[in-house]
């Protein structure tokens, strides 16, 4: 069976012309023997012949009609037939397309998936194979890009290992301090950067998650470190890249403590999707700042101090991972003060 098809495969035209002509002369060819057939089979007998001592005229035949049946029986049927032969055809040449945009789609979700089998015709083999030089081509760039970051992040912690060892042997206590202070503020600068340029070109596969073992167990760690955060409601399991939610949920919860004193987390399960919410008590945001703080490196005016404004990655990092799980991130003020932000995300997780 499978040399009969590559028989017929290599009996076949390169080309999408050439496929398409084919089909259209099947077609033409298959509704004339049809058409023709049934005429014969369905046309009335003959009349019987005059009697011998009959010798009058026969009456003279009409001209034919475009309403004869006969003349609306044979373009029913070629119409028919060329209507059934588009269908197939349409979809016979779209399938590499569909598959192209397929692929297309799934490499946004994880870019070491298998490279696309290079067949069919010419134009369709010639897709495939610069979508997949494409694909090994970000690939490249993705490594050499992990390489410079696991450089660049030695590179930077060395030289802020020898200021901390030079800070502890300073006399003044103060001065100590604030060296330390500096150290760790260049340190969680640096760890946070490193971290978003990595977390991109993260391939961790999904795998089904426990969403509310997951909340609980983060507001547990964060109760014990004396923080006011709480949970509600429960949702089923779910897909997804599991140290990625979970540093996604981490994120929000942590600028909901840093800003807003308290943090609550709030399941909402549906059939098609899983809204995790988390509000606090801060000052919220500016409704025109709302789209603006998910980008990276965006900091609010009013939170220039590192200590307490952070470097500006942490909603953009969480903005990346909700896209990474083909979900989304919606921020809003709540009607009695604070932000409240929600973390959609589909059960239908492309894997």
């Amino acid at each position: 069976m499978a040399g009969l098809r590559a028989a017929l495969a290599r009996l076949l035209p390169a080309t999408l012309f050439g496929r398409l002509a084919l089909l259209l002369f099947v077609a033409v060819l298959a509704s004339h023997v049809l058409a023709l057939t049934l005429m014969f089979e369905l046309r009335p007998p003959p009349p019987p012949h005059p009697p011998m001592f009959q010798a009058a005229p026969l009456p003279p035949r009409p001209p034919p009609s475009l309403l004869h049946p006969g003349m609306l029986l044979d373009i029913s049927v070629r119409l028919g037939a060329l209507m059934l032969v588009a269908w197939i055809g349409a979809r016979w040449l779209s399938q590499p397309i569909r598959q192209l945009v397929s692929a297309a789609r799934g490499l946004g979700q994880d870019i070491h998936q298998l490279p696309l089998p290079e067949d069919g015709t010419v134009e369709c083999r010639e897709a495939s194979r610069v979508f997949n030089q494409m694909q090994a081509q970000i690939r490249q760039q993705l490594d050499e890009r992990d390489r410079f970051v696991a450089a660049v992040s030695h590179d930077l912690r060395t030289p802020l290992t020898r200021l901390r060892l030079r800070a502890e042997g300073l006399s003044d206590a103060d001065e100590q301090q604030r060296f330390r202070q500096d150290i760790h503020e260049m340190d969680a600068m640096i760890s946070a950067t490193l971290d978003y340029l990595r977390g991109a070109a993260d391939a961790e596969a999904p795998v089904p998650l426990d969403l509310s073992a997951l909340v609980n167990s983060m507001a547990d760690d964060r109760q014990a470190c004396g923080q006011a955060v709480t949970t509600e409601g429960s949702a089923r399991p779910l897909r997804a890249q599991a140290s990625a939610l979970r540093r996604c949920i981490d994120n929000l919860v942590d600028n909901a403590v840093r800003y807003g004193d308290v943090a609550h987390i709030r399941l909402l399960d549906a059939t098609d999707c899983v809204s995790i919410e988390i509000s606090d008590r801060g000052p919220g945001i500016p409704e025109e700042e709302l789209d603006k703080v998910l980008a990276p490196f965006y900091r609010l005016e009013g939170s220039r101090n590192r200590s307490t404004g952070g470097v500006g990655l942490g909603l953009s990092i969480a903005h990346d991972i909700a896209c990474r799980h083909q979900g989304r991130l919606i921020l809003r003020n709540g009607r009695e003060g604070g932000l409240v932000v929600t973390l959609e995300l589909p059960r239908a997780l492309a894997s």
